[in-house]
């Protein structure tokens, strides 16, 4: 894959890294597995991580120096993952990947309401959608023309690397196959928060399991993003 698009490697401003040392160690960590920029992806989510621009570009600078003092030289910018909610505005100061294209997230819980129309509102201001791990959402596994619409509409889809493995569970792995075997997915992304989840994707990249799984799939992270 080449850039992730979607990590939680800023240290300390939501429920990813909690600090500078464990996102160099992350990061050189993904570096050994063969990725070699990243596009970090903080939450922005009112109620528990109200990030601006400010504090994010904050993060990213402490980041930056972090792997400065380690001597790893890499590529990190940062921009967001909005949470679609009863407070986010297409308004608002939206932090977004290059080429205006923004990541945006649902509650695992209830569609937004009136989904379609802030995607369109979006779309009518210039951005490109990127739907973060679709395949996360319960409440879309027993109606998947729900995901074939908003392919209709021009929405991204962005395969969390660990789905396809079944770390979620096996009905958010049965529906990353089905979103695959129909090329929904765009983009992939480790949605990297701790420890954890570098152990298991180590494992699965050192055994070949993932390579089996995705190899055969074509995602345009270094197309757009490279």
């Amino acid at each position: 894959m080449g850039v992730d698009i979607h990590s939680h490697l800023l240290p300390g401003i939501d429920d990813g890294s909690p600090d500078v040392a464990t996102s160099v160690t992350f990061i050189k960590a993904l570096m050994e597995l063969g990725l070699k920029k990243f596009h970090c992806t903080p939450h922005i989510l009112r109620d528990y991580y109200p990030n601006t621009p400010e504090t994010i570009h904050a993060a990213l600078e402490n980041l930056k120096q972090g792997l400065r003092d380690a001597n790893v030289e890499v590529e990190v910018t940062a921009a967001a993952e909005h949470m679609m909610d009863d407070t986010f505005r297409v308004e608002d100061n939206l932090l977004c990947l290059p080429g205006k294209h923004i990541l945006v997230e649902m509650s695992y819980l209830s569609e937004t309401p009136n989904v379609e129309q802030v995607i369109f509102e979006l779309q009518i201001k210039g951005y490109k959608v990127i739907l973060a791990h679709p395949e996360r959402y319960n409440f879309y596994h027993k109606s998947y023309e729900k995901y074939h619409r908003l392919k209709e509409m021009g929405v991204l889809f962005q395969l969390n690397i660990l789905a396809s493995l079944g770390y979620y569970g096996k009905d958010v792995k049965r529906t990353a196959e089905y979103l695959l075997e129909n090329n929904c997915y765009d983009l992939i992304g480790t949605d990297l928060h701790h420890e954890k989840h570098l152990q298991v994707l180590t494992q699965a990249v050192g055994s070949g399991k993932l390579n089996q799984k995705l190899e055969n799939y074509t995602f345009i992270n270094e197309k757009l993003f490279g």
